[in-house]
């Protein structure tokens, strides 16, 4: 019985870690991704926020303004929710290699780091958010998927301490 439980446990790890996504196999879909051509001039997004059941909690319209200079550029964000808040986000954004980026910004901790394959980047990062009142850290696992050169999905995932605690979905567009 013992025997029987090791197999049916390794074989459930086994699927779980091939079912995962990986950067690579979007190493070869067009268009490529270039952060400094689509995150320059003005977009706009609209998106959700989904608590860990999947429930709606939050709508948003945000407003973004791309520049670059070489291979450093400035996102800056304004965002618009459905309850009348706003809320705003500056990205300090670095193209460290070929398919590299980091970004910095006042509520995230240390840097993101980012990687494109093809027409796919994955950031991951630490997010600080405000919860009930309470500062709350959230690590980000954020995919932005390139549909064309002027439109772009982007889905995120949120843990804490490892658990699934939300996503973001979002649509962005080149005004």
């Amino acid at each position: 019985m013992k025997k029987l439980s090791l197999i049916l446990a390794a074989s459930c790890l086994f699927l779980l870690v091939g079912c995962s996504t990986s950067l690579d196999t979007y190493k070869d879909t067009e268009p490529h991704l270039k952060l400094e051509e689509f995150f320059n001039g003005e977009l706009v997004a609209y998106g959700m926020v989904q608590d860990y059941s999947g429930e709606v909690i939050q709508r948003f319209r945000a407003d973004l303004i791309g520049t670059w200079d070489g291979n450093e550029g400035v996102l800056d964000e304004t965002f618009y929710y459905a309850d009348g808040s706003e809320q705003k986000r500056i990205w300090y954004l670095t193209k460290t290699g070929p398919d590299l980026y980091e970004g910095r910004a006042s509520d995230v901790e240390g840097v993101a780091e980012g990687k494109v394959a093809g027409n796919v980047l994955n950031w991951t990062y630490v997010l600080n958010i405000e919860l009930d009142g309470e500062p709350f850290a959230v690590k980000l696992d954020d995919w932005l998927y390139l549909v064309d050169e002027d439109n772009m999905i982007n889905r995120t995932q949120m843990y804490k301490f490892g658990i699934n605690v939300g996503e973001i979905t979002l649509y962005i567009g080149k005004k």
